[in-house]
C-alpha cells in the first residue's frame, strides 16, 4: 500500500459514522498495509487504529486489538532482521580484515626482520665497534638508527649501509673527526631522519644512492621533493616580485591571458641565463594578476 492511500483510508476511518463503514476500512488496512516502522511513522495510521480500540462496538475494538497486535509483532521482526543483518555484516567485514591480515603476511618481503621495539643497534643486537675512536662508531649508530626507520631490512644490510656511508663522509672530509666530519655527519643523519623524506633514506638502503655520492650532497639536494617545490615556487614568487618592483614594465596587447584570456598584458625582460642564451620575458596580466615567462 502506498503512503498517499493509506492517508486517504485513515481521513475516510475518522469520517466514518458507522460501524460497518469502520470495519470495512479496518480490514482493508489489515490486509493492504505492510507494517515497517518508516511506514507507520510516515502515515500516523498506527495512532489512527489504535483510538478506536474504545469504540463501543465489539467487534471494531476486537480487530483494533487484532491489527495492532499484529503490526508491533511485524515491526519486532523487522528490528530483528535490522539487528542480525547488522550482525552478519560486521561479521563479514572481520573476516575480511582478517583474510587481508594473513594475505599481507604472505605476500610480505621475505626475509623482513619484524621487531616492537625501536630499531637501533642495541635493540637490534648489533655490534658498531668498529673503530678506536668513539665520534666515528657513535656516527655508524647514528646512520643505523636513522636508515631503519620503518624498514625491514636485516640488521646486517643496515649495518653494512651505514658503515659504508660512514667511511665515505671521513675520507672527504680529510680522514679527520673534525668539525667538518662533525657537520657532515649531523646533516646526514638528520636528513634520514626525517619523516617527511622517507624515499631518501630507501634510497640509500637500496643502493639506487650510493654511499659515495651521498655523502657529498648539499642540504638542498638531500631536502625532500615537496620542500625542493617550496622553494622553487617561492624562488619564482620572489624573482617576480624583486624584479618587477625595478624593472620598467610595458603594457601591450600582443599576449593573451591564459586565465582570463584578455589582453591587457604587461611585461618586462631581463637575462637570467648565460649571455648566450634569449632574454627571459616575464608577463603579467593587468586585469587578474596572473603572472607567467618565457624565453
Amino acid at each position: 500500500m502506498e503512503v498517499s492511500e493509506a492517508k486517504t483510508l485513515i481521513r475516510n476511518l475518522e469520517k466514518a459514522k458507522d460501524s460497518k463503514t469502520v470495519v470495512q476500512l479496518l480490514k482493508v488496512l489489515k490486509e493492504k498495509v505492510r507494517a515497517t516502522e518508516h511506514f507507520l511513522r510516515q502515515t500516523k495510521v498506527g495512532v489512527a487504529v489504535n483510538k478506536l480500540r474504545s469504540n463501543p462496538d465489539p467487534e471494531v475494538s476486537s480487530l483494533v486489538k487484532k491489527i495492532i497486535k499484529h503490526w508491533k509483532e511485524e515491526v519486532s521482526k523487522e528490528k530483528r532482521g535490522k539487528h542480525q543483518s547488522r550482525e552478519v555484516k560486521q561479521e563479514k567485514i572481520k573476516q575480511e580484515k582478517k583474510v587481508k591480515q594473513e594475505n599481507d603476511k604472505e605476500t610480505a618481503t621475505p626475509g623482513g626482520y619484524i621487531t616492537t621495539k625501536t630499531r637501533t643497534p642495541a635493540n637490534d643486537g648489533v655490534k658498531i665497534s668498529f673503530y678506536e675512536n668513539p665520534t666515528r662508531n657513535g656516527s655508524i649508530s647514528g646512520l643505523y638508527t636513522a636508515l631503519a626507520m620503518g624498514s625491514a631490512a636485516q640488521p646486517d644490510t643496515v649495518i653494512k649501509v651505514a658503515k659504508a656511508v660512514e667511511e665515505r663522509a671521513f675520507d672527504v672530509n680529510d680522514g679527520k673527526v673534525a668539525d667538518k666530519y662533525r657537520n657532515k655527519m649531523r646533516s646526514l643523519i638528520m636528513n634520514l631522519r626525517n619523516k617527511k623524506n622517507p624515499e631518501l633514506r630507501l634510497k640509500v638502503l637500496s643502493g639506487e644512492l650510493r654511499p659515495e655520492n651521498f655523502v657529498v650532497m648539499t642540504n638542498q639536494e638531500l631536502a625532500p621533493a615537496s620542500l625542493k617545490e617550496l622553494i622553487a615556487d617561492m624562488h619564482q614568487k620572489n624573482l617576480f616580485d624583486a624584479q618587477g618592483a625595478v624593472q620598467k614594465r610595458a603594457v601591450t596587447d600582443r599576449f593573451v591571458c591564459a586565465r582570463c584570456k584578455k589582453r591587457e598584458v604587461s611585461y618586462y625582460q631581463m637575462q637570467t641565463r648565460s649571455a648566450d642564451e634569449p632574454l627571459t620575458t616575464f608577463c603579467t596580466c593587468e586585469s587578474c594578476g596572473y603572472r607567467w615567462k618565457f624565453c
